[in-house]
């Protein structure tokens, strides 16, 4: 099935081929997940190549329910067919992006992604999460570019959208990810070193990635993990020849206070495991650039002291003991034995190093006066 849609100011036409199955893993998000669903079913790609999953997340709200109100009273069905057109003659007129809810019980946005992917049939996938929204023309603007970009021979497997961010009262925050002034097309590896420098965009949801590359060791996202993109994408970026970065910022990310990465102002010696897993994956891209793309080595061993530095600068003080084993050994001791390094990379700024090398004669007393100065 194919369907062409105008190219306005050109008069040309793109001939859509491709389907697209978009994953919105669901937890207790009753007050939000309508607004997020709208959003994806305003796409203006094609909606008989449009495939729509939602995962409850064995949620206790009426996240479920509400889903499925919406899906019955805008006449979707599973099929994607429009059940309030009767003439069969016209069916095309009427057909919907396929609406597909699942549910599962509570394992995380990992195992609910996951579920997703094992029942997804389109060629692309992407991934919105429930609580962000995304521009009408997002699908269709990142598809263009993988058409426009792709060869016979060397088909573009990702393209990625920009993003802004939106506090919980709707002000917009500053970019975490700058875009690009123009259309960019990276390499994998390219991709691979904006990550270490904390320049690019690790997320799936501002991306479509070719099912083709949901295979082998990058199935799936880890379950149990809350870094859990960053994870998949260096596994994945390997495979990745082009990569296609688009300006537009059609992803909208929506902040709530209480989430797994931020912490309540009441909550004085909560330590967010966000902290504990980005350390960890440090490691483990560490691992991966020494195999995969040894030319990265110092932008690697970077990114493993500034994901220690965070760390440090954000765990509660009560937190610093001997009984903390992670804190003493994979942190604390990783930077003690890597003294050499923080001296001499080449990418680590002057209050960086400055920063790691207190934090390696005395990480409490540092973390103390940190918290002092900034009245933590």
């Amino acid at each position: 099935m194919s369907a062409k849609l105008t190219d306005e100011g050109t008069g040309e036409y793109n001939l859509f081929t491709k389907k697209i199955t978009i994953i919105i893993p669901a937890y207790n998000i009753e007050d939000l997940i309508v607004r997020c669903l709208e959003s994806v079913c305003a796409q203006t790609y094609p909606d008989e190549l449009l495939e729509i999953i939602v995962v409850d997340d064995g949620s206790t709200d009426d996240t479920y329910a509400r889903v499925q109100n919406y899906i019955d009273s805008h006449g979707f069905n599973a099929d994607g067919k429009d059940s309030s057109t009767q003439d069969s003659s016209n069916a095309a007129a009427g057909e919907k992006p396929r609406i597909l809810l699942l549910h599962q019980d509570n394992g995380g946005s990992s195992k609910a992604r996951n579920l997703g992917l094992s029942a997804a049939t389109g060629d692309y996938i992407g991934f919105v999460d429930a609580d962000d929204y995304v521009d009408p023309h997002m699908y269709e603007t990142l598809m263009k570019a993988i058409i426009k970009n792709s060869t016979e021979k060397e088909p573009v497997l990702m393209a990625q959208i920009s993003r802004d961010e939106i506090a919980e009262d709707g002000t917009r925050l500053p970019d975490v990810c700058i875009p690009p002034v123009t259309e960019n097309t990276v390499t994998g590896a390219e991709h691979m070193r904006t990550l270490l420098m904390h320049t690019g965009d690790a997320s799936f949801c501002t991306k479509l990635t070719s099912r083709k590359l949901f295979q082998g060791e990058c199935k799936g996202f880890p379950e149990g993990e809350l870094n859990e993109d960053f994870y998949l994408m260096i596994h994945m970026l390997k495979r990745v020849k082009k990569l296609v970065i688009l300006p537009q910022q059609y992803y909208h990310v929506f902040y709530r206070s209480g989430s797994n990465s931020r912490k309540k102002a009441d909550q004085k010696d909560y330590f967010p495991p966000v902290f504990t897993d980005i350390v960890r994956n440090s490691d483990v891209a560490r691992n991966l650039v020494k195999k995969n793309f040894p030319e990265l080595k110092e932008e690697a061993m970077r990114f493993c002291l500034i994901q220690r530095l965070d760390y440090l600068l954000h765990i509660p003080i009560s937190k610093m003991n001997r009984h903390n084993r992670f804190y003493k050994k994979n942190v604390v001791g990783f930077l003690r034995k890597h003294i050499s390094n923080i001296y001499n990379n080449e990418y680590m700024t002057k209050r960086d190093k400055t920063y790691l090398t207190l934090f390696v004669i005395a990480p409490k007393t540092i973390r103390v006066v940190h918290a002092k100065i900034r009245g933590l």
